[in-house]
């Protein structure tokens, strides 16, 4: 037997993990001066790991997040005739409030997140009009706690390969997330709905920057939803929405790759641990004199 002083190899006792870890490398491969490559590859993970963290930690949060409030949906719909659905007769409002309490406690721990101005939300129909950062995180928090706080629910316009996903047809549902085109708009404007929109949509998100300089193009369609609903048009804006999340969008072939295929093809990082303010401007009133184009560049200008 080996004694506890005694080695079983010749020569000095490692001093260290890694050189007992380079010392095995050595001579299971062959290879000389293993320490040196293996110190250099912990030295290069150290560098590269607020990298890593950078990238992954916007994905970890996200699908915990997500896969949360399905798991909270999948409960309620297996047992939704024992929540209240008197609610205007909404069977999942118990749902929506489920939600919103979990959404609404993590933009409350991670962004410390404050809604201001939604007294300017009138009672009946509008329109909100927001620019959209890197992630419509900000959107669901400013749903979550319009619906703690005043007990409306806001649906809102999303683009076409939202609807695509997998497994989130009933998280889509119950977030009330409509695809357009512009008569349901109208329709749902009409109905007494609460409905926002982004028109800079997902090029905004992807390829805005840090001037928070808006991409609407030409499209006006919105402002003439809101004239053929006869609805106010809201302005929001969530300050340092950017800061929070950033994209690669200053790389021009995932322009042109985005231009091409219309999907979110330009990889986000950060999900940073910012204030994030939501503000809610003035309504615009309907004003049946003004078209599409002039009420477009009034909104661009607030």
């Amino acid at each position: 037997m080996i004694g506890s002083n005694e080695s079983s190899t010749e020569g000095p006792v490692p001093t260290s993990y890694l050189t007992f870890l380079a010392y095995l490398l050595g001579q299971w491969t062959g290879v000389e001066h293993t320490e040196d490559y293996l110190s250099y590859g912990v030295y290069l993970s150290w560098v590269l790991f607020p990298l890593a963290i950078a990238f992954i930690l916007p994905v970890a949060i996200f699908f915990f997040c997500l896969n949360t409030s399905l798991l909270l949906l999948h409960i309620h719909k297996r047992r939704k005739t024992g929540f209240n659905e008197g609610h205007s007769g909404d069977v999942w409002y118990g749902a929506k409030e489920m939600l919103a309490n979990l959404w609404d406690g993590h933009g409350r721990i991670w962004h410390g997140y404050e809604l201001h101005g939604d007294e300017n939300i009138p009672e009946g129909p509008a329109l909100i009009v927001f620019y959209h950062g890197a992630s419509p995180v900000d959107y669901l928090y400013f749903m979550a706690r319009l619906l703690i706080r005043r007990k409306r629910y806001c649906h809102v316009v999303a683009d076409h390969f939202v609807f695509r996903l997998p497994g989130l047809k009933t998280f889509i549902e119950v977030l009330g997330v409509m695809h357009g085109p512009k008569e349901v708009c109208v329709s749902a404007l009409k109905k007494g709905y609460l409905l926002a929109i982004s028109p800079g949509g997902v090029r905004e998100a992807l390829f805005s920057d840090e001037t928070y300089a808006i991409m609407w193009g030409n499209r006006k369609g919105f402002a003439q939803v809101a004239i053929d609903a006869k609805v106010p048009i809201i302005p929001m804006f969530t300050q340092n929405v950017r800061e929070g999340i950033r994209t690669l969008g200053g790389i021009k072939i995932l322009r042109k790759l985005y231009e091409r295929i219309r999907l979110p093809v330009v990889p986000m990082y950060g999900w940073f641990p910012v204030k994030l303010r939501t503000f809610i401007g003035e309504p615009i009133p309907y004003d049946p004199n003004i078209t599409a184009e002039e009420l477009t560049a009034k909104i661009s200008a607030k």
